[in-house]
């Protein structure tokens, strides 16, 4: 069988190389039904793109790479298939849009794309073999028992990283890309909850707060919640995509709070009051009487002198944590490293010393934040790699 492109993953940045890099494409995957990441993601509403998406959101190894494709392709051109797709769509905190109906809705339009310019897909198929030809690539896949030999001109691999694995996710586009003699950098779980020893935080799962989580000079101010194993929620999520083992990180329980000053203010008129009373108003009771435990909130506020309610503060405000570790690619939401940046072309995602072998989306060395981002930039480097399939081919 003679086709085009063979592209290896009909996940959302496959499935937009497929839709824009026209006839002859064939495009496989080997589960039940395409784009089953899309399906799960925002609840089941998909947080398709962020309308504030720009360069500074996105981690790699090179700063810069992701900055073409991001340019050419934007949040507000994805925005505008979906739209001309009658899809209903909503905003929410932080720029993050979902649809309102269900993230079906996505996978529909995309689907809808790759069959207008006449891609074919073929799901429950698996690559068997691959080998580079004088010509492009030869591949042997496998669907239903039977193997089928593939020949192509372009091979675009866009098999993902290692987040997930419960639903296929496996490290697929290393292996071709080492294959290739290209380089891989590490890898590690991104946007994943932290864990810590002994179940630390058992007694407050559940609780949730708005926080600022530091990393170094990185922070975020989102929502932050305890579980049976340590911390997650938006804030936490964003921050373990900078955090290290070992690595401290340092949460503001109170961003939004004057806290020093309210005490002091406090102190004058209410000075009977139970210091736990009064932290009780600003943060959960629980997590009161968990901090409590470590931390000398006995008294009242009358008994506050200018340094405790200083050091008080501060130590709210500078909350020292040292995770033991992160629930790892089981439930990670992408994962971060992948194929060498350097060894490809910022403006088709092609590689740049094997003619024909493309690699997009998380399979490649960007990762972007929560909200939207890492779609978009399967969004951008799909359409990259697809737009320059098709020019070649004239």
């Amino acid at each position: 069988m003679k086709v085009t492109t063979l592209i290896l993953g009909a996940g959302a940045a496959g499935l937009m190389a497929a839709a824009h890099a026209g006839r002859g494409t064939l495009l496989i995957d080997h589960a039940r039904a395409p784009g089953e990441k899309i399906r799960i993601s925002g609840g089941g509403r998909c947080n398709f793109t962020n309308m504030h998406c720009d360069f500074p959101n996105f981690l790699g190894g090179n700063p810069h790479f992701h900055k073409s494709a991001l340019s050419r392709y934007t949040q507000w051109d994805f925005l505008d298939l979906v739209q001309r797709h009658n899809i209903p769509w909503h905003e929410k905190t932080l720029g993050q849009l979902f649809c309102d109906r269900s993230a079906k809705d996505i996978v529909a339009m995309l689907l809808a794309e790759t069959e207008a310019v006449g891609a074919q897909l073929w799901l429950q198929t698996s690559l068997k073999d691959l080998r580079k030809t004088d010509t492009g690539f030869a591949a042997v896949i496998e669907k239903d028992g039977k193997t089928t030999q593939v020949t192509a001109d372009n091979l675009v691999v866009a098999t993902g990283g290692k987040s997930i694995p419960k639903m296929g996710a496996t490290g697929l586009a290393y292996d071709i890309a080492r294959q290739f003699d290209m380089a891989v950098t590490e890898t590690r779980p991104g946007l994943v909850p932290l864990t810590f020893a002994e179940d630390r935080f058992t007694p407050l799962a559940g609780v949730a707060l708005p926080v600022r989580v530091h990393h170094g000079a990185t922070h975020f101010d989102e929502a932050m919640l305890f579980t049976h194993r340590g911390l997650s929620g938006p804030a936490i999520l964003q921050i373990s995509s900078y955090w290290r083992e070992s690595d401290s990180i340092e949460v503001d329980l109170l961003p939004a709070t004057p806290l020093a000053q309210i005490l002091r203010d406090k102190r004058k008129v209410e000075g009977r009051r139970a210091l736990t009373t009064e932290l009780g108003h600003h943060l959960p009771t629980r997590l009161v009487e968990h901090l409590g435990q470590t931390m000398d909130f006995k008294g009242n506020l009358g008994d506050l002198s200018d340094s405790r309610i200083d050091a008080l503060a501060n130590a709210l405000n500078r909350w020292v944590l040292i995770p033991g570790g992160s629930e790892g690619y089981r439930t990670a939401e992408v994962t971060l490293g992948g194929v060498d940046t350097d060894g490809l072309s910022s403006t088709t995602m092609m590689s740049k010393t094997v003619p024909g072998l493309y690699f997009i989306g998380e399979a490649v060395d960007v990762t972007g934040w929560l909200g939207g981002y890492n779609f978009q930039w399967a969004w951008s480097s799909g359409f990259a790699a697809g737009t320059a399939i098709r020019a070649a081919a004239g």
